[in-house]
């Protein structure tokens, strides 16, 4: 099998799409480093004839500086190219806030490719709104939605190789975050658990400090008596839902857990959830918006990591 390949005969195909400065050049350089052929910004005219000239796998930069961009052509592209069964089509969106990627810019001091007349803030601010509006079809249509803004290169370069590098079976690949409602939701959970109803470490002066890594943060929320029941229903939940969506074709799934400050309840769950899910043989990554990485729980197939803490230092 070539490097990067799906199981299978399939050739693996990744249009990467999104916002100017959220990463896509940097996503590219991931996938090639993972074997894949990259070229970025072909004409649409031979997007087609780019996927059906060879058999390694390939991933195509596709955005607003595209010669002859339009979203409903690429849209009608991508349709007739998942019609081939010799091809495992994903098309990527990256993307980003406003604020950072003005700070992309401003640091990196290049132009947005839509706001010509200069990298004044404004300016920049009516390309990005721009370019909003014209890739929004395909941020739609999209099966893989990466928010860099707070996402450090090497998590972004991890979250790549998880989801497309080489695996010895295919599976559903299954995210574990752990975050605080302050920063608001993840952008790319699929599922939300809100843990703000179990007792709160932080009211106790010796908890506070700690994390829900912690063994005795972990005694005091285990300790509530709403705990074990909730636990019990969101595992069986789960262990209901996890096998449907392989069924349906599902590749990866984010599941976040959510509590006031991201570090004590959301922490504890996120870490009991990845260890459930793993000994029940998915393979699971694990990461803490708030306080940082943890390392990957081992189990069975693909699964992406998620956002860290920091931002890309660059636009592209």
């Amino acid at each position: 099998m070539t490097a990067a390949q799906p199981a299978g005969d399939a050739r693996q195909v990744v249009l990467v799409t999104g916002l100017s400065g959220a990463g896509k050049a940097s996503i590219l350089r991931a996938l090639e480093d993972l074997g894949f052929e990259t070229v970025d910004n072909p004409p649409l005219t031979i997007l087609e004839e780019l996927v059906g000239d060879g058999h390694a796998p390939i991933a195509i930069g596709v955005d607003a500086r595209s010669r002859g961009f339009d979203a409903a052509e690429v849209l009608e592209a991508l349709r007739r190219l998942r019609r081939h069964a010799g091809l495992s089509v994903t098309l990527l969106f990256a993307t980003a806030e406003e604020a950072v990627l003005l700070r992309r810019f401003s640091e990196t001091r290049r132009r947005h490719p839509l706001a010509p007349g200069g990298s004044l803030g404004n300016r920049v601010s009516d390309g990005i709104a721009r370019e909003a509006r014209m890739l929004a079809p395909l941020r739609e249509e999209a099966e893989m939605l990466l928010d860099t803004s707070d996402l450090p290169l090497p998590e972004l370069r991890r979250m790549i190789e998880h989801r497309f590098a080489p695996r010895d079976a295919a599976g559903l690949g299954i995210g574990v975050m752990s975050f605080g409602y302050p920063k608001g939701l993840p952008r790319e959970a699929d599922l939300v658990f809100d843990l703000r109803f179990l007792r709160n470490p932080h009211y106790d002066p010796a908890l506070r400090p700690m994390t829900g890594r912690d063994a005795p943060v972990a005694a005091f929320v285990e300790a509530d008596p709403d705990f074990a029941p909730f636990w019990a229903r969101m595992t069986g939940l789960l262990d209901l839902l996890l096998p449907r969506y392989v069924a349906e074709g599902k590749k990866y799934l984010t599941v976040a857990m959510g509590c006031t400050g991201g570090r004590h309840r959301s922490v504890l769950v996120a870490e009991r959830l990845a260890a459930h899910l793993s000994a029940a043989g998915w393979r699971v990554d694990v990461i803490h918006r708030e306080i940082g990485p943890a390392a990957p729980a081992q189990g069975a197939g693909p699964g992406p990591s998620l956002a860290g803490r920091e931002a890309l230092s660059h636009p592209s």
